[in-house]
């Protein structure tokens, strides 16, 4: 039986925050689905083509090395259903401070009431990325700082090229 989790987010734009959970992850699963949430009242970024192709050239190669197959796609709607359509026995949270952890739990619990089959897991944030935010990463691109302490090189790149277009 294949042991599927699935981390829901924006990942507008990946960070290393979010490479950090996905890298935690890969020792839960064998199959790991990144689901892009849409939003409609939201205008991201980076196209949800974009955030596909940046998040495969980020984890593709150090999940394989871990043997945990990577699946990018995107998805409407509750995390939960999205959960049940793949398969899924985790939903896979990231922690970086209180504010995460109140917040994921009452996610957390809304979710176990709705789907009591798919369990929520929670993986603090290591100390080198617990400070970074996708919002916060957009903004110093936005200005023109320096990110790439922040996100993967090709996200760096791409958010770079953003800025000069």
């Amino acid at each position: 039986m294949t042991r599927i989790a699935l981390y829901t987010g924006s990942f507008d734009p990946l960070t290393n925050g979010h490479v950090d959970v996905i890298e935690s992850a890969a020792g839960l699963c064998d199959e790991l689905i990144v689901a892009i949430g849409a939003h409609p009242g939201k205008t991201p970024l980076f196209s949800l083509e974009e955030r596909v192709k940046l998040i495969e050239e980020a984890c593709h190669d150090f999940l394989a090395a871990r043997l945990c197959k990577l699946s990018v796609r995107a998805f409407s709607g509750l995390a939960v259903d999205a959960a049940r359509a793949a398969g899924a026995r985790w939903l896979v949270r990231g922690l970086r401070d209180c504010g995460d952890f109140d917040y994921e739990m009452q996610m957390a619990g809304m979710n176990a009431a709705m789907a009591p089959e798919i369990k929520t897991v929670f993986f603090a944030a290591s100390p080198p990325v617990r400070h970074i935010t996708a919002t916060l990463v957009r903004q110093i691109a936005g200005m023109g700082g320096d990110v790439s302490s922040f996100v993967p090189g090709a996200v760096a790149r791409a958010l770079s090229a953003k800025r000069q277009a």
